[in-house]
């Protein structure tokens, strides 16, 4: 009998040395591992729990401080945040003025100034290309009047060389005849006067 109360106190100072070993591998020092641990701790008494005033307060004081830095760590986060909506909104105003003078430039280079007035490249070129085709067809219809006026001057210039040639030859036989109408004449009144 001796030997089983020997026996058996052995397994009780084992059980409560290994539950010992257990709880002082704790969990990580958490809020909710500080509460469950109160909870072990704490004694019954009818369907209450009491609990140690010096554990509470410890536990009072590590939620507080928990609290604290987590309202620390909120505090940074919020200022990190509000840094990177500042940057964010820098970055966008800087955006839209990049794509504002991209835009500008794209404009300024599909533009060409023509008497003032800014106009598309395709306009400019068609404006330039029908003031080109309107330049040649005036300047071949001018070659044209030239030509045909060239030769009506020509042609009036041999006519009006003929006439005047004809004119002169006219001119001499008229020139010669009434010569000999005034030899005659004069004959005639020599005739008479000498009869």
């Amino acid at each position: 009998m001796k030997a089983i109360k020997i026996l058996t106190l052995a397994v009780i100072i084992l059980g409560t040395i290994n539950s010992n070993a257990q709880e002082t591998e704790k969990l990580p020092n958490t809020v909710e591992n500080q509460f469950k641990e109160l909870y072990k701790k704490s004694n019954n008494y009818q369907i209450y729990k009491v609990i140690k005033k010096n554990d509470f307060l410890a536990l009072q004081k590590s939620t507080l401080d928990s609290v604290h830095t987590l309202k620390k760590s909120i505090n940074t986060k919020e200022k990190q945040i509000n840094q990177h909506l500042t940057s964010i909104k820098e970055l966008q105003a800087k955006i839209k003025n990049l794509n504002t003078d991209l835009s500008t430039s794209i404009a300024k280079e599909d533009a060409i100034s023509f008497l003032g007035i800014q106009l598309k490249k395709g306009t400019y070129n068609t404006i330039l290309w029908s003031i080109i085709i309107g330049l040649f067809t005036a300047l071949a219809f001018f070659v044209y009047k030239f030509n045909n006026s060239n030769t009506v001057t020509r042609e009036t210039k041999d006519l009006l060389l003929e006439t005047e040639e004809e004119f002169e030859t006219h001119k001499k036989k008229a020139i010669e005849k009434e010569q000999k109408l005034r030899r005659q004449l004069q004959d005639e009144i020599n005739k008479q006067r000498g009869v």
